[in-house]
């Protein structure tokens, strides 16, 4: 699996799909307009939700996506749940759901099977092509099951982290007067360029520097991956401390992007950070580090900043609640959703 990802998600791969995102985010955020209030966190899963459904298995009918999008909520709230399965435990409900998305997802599989037998379809309109005509080393082909499965895993993985990210940007916009006249300024001069109906494309997305380097220090100072445990392979001595080999070990993003031996004034918002080289190797890890870092990074770039040009160019907002609290379960959100109250521009390009 993470020999065939890098092929899709690289980023000349991504490329070709960044104006369907655009085209996505024009219509999703319509759902904002004549919204005087606002909920942030649910509404950014559900873009999130609905770029993956197209991008992975070409569905972007809302009806169809809606009726993926609830049992997934259920199942991913039931990830971390103690594993019990008894009736109406979260862990049971998660079950359920999973089954019924997978069984979504076989259904596609086998459309898709047939769409691009008689040529409905294209080898390269997304990710589930790319898997039904790739083979491994052998020559073998992977199974529906199997690549339900590994669509449910990429739904997951590319669903809950970004729609947080999405999220603390807005708060943190919200809160940051200069840095939100920063990112409007860039991002709508990116949007006069454009011609009556014109898409974003690549050339857009480069020019999004400023707030690429915005979207990376809300990822240092709220880190959708929190951590994760890895198995030392060797004995080794870190910091005074001797690993053997076999131990598990537990990184954290939240104290290496806090650590102010690694980033002055570390609890500052400061994008400039990320100008020139940016941080030393392994200091900023949102998508991990090494040969185990989230594949998926790219593709997390291109809808977030996707996401920011819309949003920035159409509203201003204020948070409705100034001290929510924020949990982590296991990712960062506020407590609340973050409700938020629009002001929008009344010269929207």
């Amino acid at each position: 699996m993470r020999k065939m990802l890098p092929n899709f998600l690289k980023p000349e791969a991504l490329q070709r799909y960044i104006g369907i995102m655009d085209h996505i985010a024009q219509k999703y955020f319509q759902s904002w307009e004549n919204q005087e209030e606002v909920l942030v966190f649910p509404l950014a899963k559900r873009y999130t939700f609905w770029l993956a459904c197209r991008l992975f298995v070409s569905v972007e009918d809302p009806n169809h996506v809606a009726k993926l999008a609830d049992p997934f909520d259920v199942l991913a709230s039931g990830l971390i749940s103690i594993p019990i399965n008894l009736p109406g435990t979260p862990f049971n409900r998660a079950i359920k759901a999973s089954n019924f998305i997978r069984k979504e997802l076989v259904a596609i599989i086998k459309q898709r099977k047939i769409d691009l037998t008689e040529g409905k379809a294209s080898d390269s309109q997304d990710i589930l092509s790319h898997m039904l005509l790739t083979s491994d080393e052998n020559g073998k082909f992977m199974h529906e099951l199997d690549i339900a499965d590994k669509i449910l895993g990429l739904l997951i993985g590319g669903h809950d982290t970004a729609s947080s990210a999405c999220t603390f940007i807005v708060k943190y916009l919200a809160e940051l007067p200069d840095i939100y006249d920063g990112v409007y300024k860039e991002q709508i001069e990116i949007a006069k360029s454009k011609g009556p109906g014109e898409l974003l494309n690549w050339e857009d997305i480069k020019k999004m520097k400023y707030s690429w380097n915005v979207a990376c220090e809300v990822l240092r100072l709220a880190p959708p991956l929190q951590g994760a445990f890895r198995e030392a392979l060797v004995d080794f001595t870190f910091n005074g401390f001797s690993i053997p080999k076999g131990w598990k070990i537990y990184w954290s993003a939240n104290s290496t992007h806090r650590n102010p031996e690694v980033f002055l004034d570390p609890l500052k918002f400061d994008p400039s950070r990320f100008e020139g080289n940016g941080p030393a190797p392994y200091t900023f890890v949102p998508f991990g580090g090494g040969p185990r870092m989230c594949p998926g990074k790219e593709y997390a770039r291109l809808e977030i900043l996707v996401f920011m040009h819309h949003l920035v160019k159409r509203f201003n907002w204020k948070k409705i609640i100034q001290n929510e609290k924020i949990v982590v379960n296991p990712m960062p959100i506020p407590a609340n959703g973050l409700p938020i109250r629009l002001y929008p521009h009344h010269n929207k390009t």
